[in-house]
């Protein structure tokens, strides 16, 4: 039997004083705060009482410290797949109003349905579908649960849903710890829950592709 709901799950507030867009750089780990934010989003998944199955994580430390949680409560194995991760970008390392005030890098801005700055929205939308299907197949039952990042949660909501896939990031509906979830149906993917079970008020949130 195939799953029943594929939840994704994004990853709790990061530790970046400096307030960089990260991105795919290593060593950037949760904060006390986004710890306290992953511990409330499995609290929240395990007061559906529904059954989990499965548990697919980004390969980011975010995501793998931000899973620990689900580990620990549902004594579920991890699974890694590089298909959930953080797209690319070329601001990787930067302070994004200190990089815009740079006219070298306005020619990334040229484009911004495909994005011209990163990895386009159709390939980050493809391969997601591709592990939500894969993890909604291989699942015995139950629901799984997938722990990833907010552009790649936010777009999967957008092309489910009809729509353009262009848009400003500053207008996301994917907040730290955010529960996004999704049934399968015969025509494809449906999103039957947006939920925000972590308190992020004062959460820095300025890092996100």
């Amino acid at each position: 039997m195939p799953a029943d709901r594929v939840h994704l799950v994004r990853h709790g507030e990061v530790f970046n004083p400096n307030r960089v867009l990260y991105g795919r750089l290593p060593g950037y780990a949760l904060s006390e705060d986004g710890r306290q934010m992953a511990e409330q989003a499995a609290a929240w998944i395990g007061g559906l009482e529904r059954p989990l199955s499965a548990l697919i994580v980004s390969p980011l430390q975010r995501a793998q410290e931000s899973a620990q949680p689900f580990i620990d409560r549902f004594g579920l194995r991890a699974t890694t797949d590089e298909r959930v991760i953080e797209p690319t970008n070329v601001f990787e390392g930067k302070r994004m109003k200190r990089a815009l005030m740079n006219p070298l890098n306005w020619r990334y801005l040229a484009r911004p349905a495909v994005p011209s700055w990163g990895e386009p929205y159709a390939q980050v939308v493809a391969r997601m579908d591709a592990a939500m299907t894969d993890a909604w197949g291989e699942a015995d039952d139950g629901d799984v649960v997938v722990v990833s990042h907010q552009l790649p949660i936010w777009v999967t909501h957008l092309a489910v849903a009809g729509l353009p896939t262009q848009h400003d990031p500053r207008h996301r509906r994917c907040a730290l710890s955010s529960v996004t979830s999704f049934e399968r149906s015969a025509d494809g993917w449906v999103e039957v829950d947006y939920v925000e079970p972590a308190a992020t008020s004062g959460a820095i949130d300025v890092g996100a592709v």
